[in-house]
């Protein structure tokens, strides 16, 4: 396995942030030549990296140290009052995990979820190849698992597996079932299944606390955040650091 001292790395040219008004941003890539396979990957995440599609990154903006990667303990969650609600009031649906590969049902679902969700949020009018491209890789081992209700598709959560836990990559769901929060039971479906797969982790990706659409991961806990070379627990009132 090619080791973190091996990879090269190029830095971008500052660019407008997606997630704080008026700030510019800058991102370290690793050298797309290389083969991002899930044994690096699972190696890469550890160090607050994550990737959209193929291409694997972490922020490294020179006056901002906003984007925090962060993971759920699985073994020592304790979902909050809303989060059993959310948990019961979706035990009627099935859950099942197929290839990530371009479906019609799928694609559809996920135009509707951001004409809604993301309008005017740079994602607008995607196609099936950008669709692809931006939550699949060939070298890693990624399921879409899909949420229905007798047969009838609500949401679809794709997740990438890695040696030492799962990794949440996007989740798109029907807008129409907002009752359901189907956003909030897909990252608590996640935190059971990589507890039933004997894993550790759940990868959450980037907290930004000033960001209404990445703060909402505060949420589950307890959480860690990866902070100096090191990952440490969050540490909140309600969820103190040991």
């Amino acid at each position: 396995m090619t080791s973190i001292s091996a990879l090269t790395f190029y830095a971008t040219m500052p660019h407008t942030c997606s997630y704080l008004a008026g700030q510019n941003a800058a991102t370290l890539l690793v050298d797309p030549q290389t083969a991002i396979n899930t044994p690096l990957y699972s190696t890469l995440i550890d160090y607050g990296f994550r990737r959209s599609g193929e291409r694997v990154y972490r922020p490294r903006c020179e006056h901002c140290q906003a984007c925090i990667p962060v993971r759920v303990p699985v073994a020592t969650f304790q979902p909050n009052r809303i989060q059993k609600r959310v948990w019961r009031r979706n035990h009627d649906l099935d859950v099942q995990r197929v290839a990530p590969l371009h479906s019609d049902e799928h694609f559809a679902l996920y135009q509707r979820y951001l004409a809604q969700r993301h309008a005017g949020g740079g994602m607008d009018n995607p196609d099936p190849d950008s669709y692809l491209a931006f939550l699949a890789s060939p070298h890693i081992d990624t399921g879409f698992y899909e949420f229905r209700l007798h047969g009838q598709l609500l949401a679809v959560a794709v997740v990438d597996h890695l040696q030492q836990g799962l990794s949440a990559v996007y989740t798109f769901f029907d807008p129409q079932q907002a009752h359901r929060s189907l956003g909030v039971y897909a990252v608590l479906w996640q935190i059971e299944h990589a507890k039933q797969l004997g894993l550790t982790w759940l990868y959450l990706g980037y907290w930004i606390k000033a960001s209404p659409k990445m703060n909402y991961k505060e949420h589950y806990r307890p959480l860690e955040m990866y902070q100096g070379g090191q990952w440490l627990r969050v540490n909140t009132p309600d969820n103190p650091a040991p």
